[in-house]
């Protein structure tokens, strides 16, 4: 399968660079920002003339420009057989109303994909092969259009939020005499081993099992909560909402 990506953005390249060696080949486009010829030097892909020539010779279109620029992408790319869309804001209407002869997908992934560990709440129908394809980025949802914002500011945002997190607890090791590196290796380590728990258990049981009476995690954990630390948390997931649907 050959995938072009129409814009080569972070989101685009995060993909890209999750499906390279899946594919037999990745061609990209940009509106003139350098960044496609720099991504296909990198992947062993190729930037191409023209959105026209990528729709022409890709079996699957990755949409990633914005999505004011809908209208004009989708005049070059008549041709298109399928199309997977990442634009925010734009519901799988819209979308198939843009592309009316061609197989449209619409796709919220978050940045995971590059290492293939994603997540990506998909719309739409799509066939097998492009199941398979997305499959290969990540762990697949697949949801309506109306529950896609708030899918984005839990799954598409929270990554940027669990960093801080990791951030600040390595540095505040660091703080405590731990060497900057080992203490952010330390936290990163820790916090791959708790996703894993959490597969299996409820946050609050994982909490409850971590913090013994009178003990230290439930020291941290007080503080936390007198810090407002969930409550940050949740006003983060409401001013993203805000600003999606503003």
């Amino acid at each position: 399968m050959i995938v072009g990506f129409v814009g080569s953005g972070n989101m685009a390249a995060a993909m890209a660079r999750g499906l390279e060696g899946a594919v037999k080949g990745l061609l990209f486009t940009d509106s003139g920002s350098g960044r496609a010829e720099k991504l296909a030097g990198e992947l062993a892909g190729e930037a191409v003339a023209s959105n026209r020539e990528l729709a022409e010779r890709a079996d699957v279109v990755v949409l990633a420009v914005k999505p004011a620029k809908l209208g004009e992408a989708a005049a070059e790319l008549g041709r298109a057989k399928v199309v997977v869309s990442l634009l925010g804001a734009t519901s799988l209407e819209t979308l198939r109303g843009a592309f009316p002869d061609a197989d449209v997908v619409r796709v919220m992934p978050n940045v995971g994909v590059e290492v293939r560990k994603g997540v990506l709440c998909v719309a739409g129908d799509p066939d097998s092969s492009v199941r398979e394809l997305l499959g290969k980025l990540g762990h697949l949802v697949v949801l309506p259009d109306s529950q896609f914002d708030a899918a984005t500011a839990v799954m598409g945002c929270s990554p940027a939020y669990l960093a801080l997190a990791v951030e600040a607890i390595a540095d505040a090791g660091a703080a405590d005499g731990l060497d900057a590196e080992l203490a952010r290796e330390l936290v990163v380590e820790t916090a791959v081993g708790t996703a894993e728990l959490l597969r299996v258990h409820r946050p609050a049981a994982l909490r409850r099992a971590v913090a013994s009476p009178g003990g230290s995690t439930e020291a941290g954990l007080e503080a936390l909560d007198r810090e407002g630390a969930r409550e940050a948390f949740e006003a983060a997931v409401r001013a993203s909402l805000e600003r999606m649907r503003g």
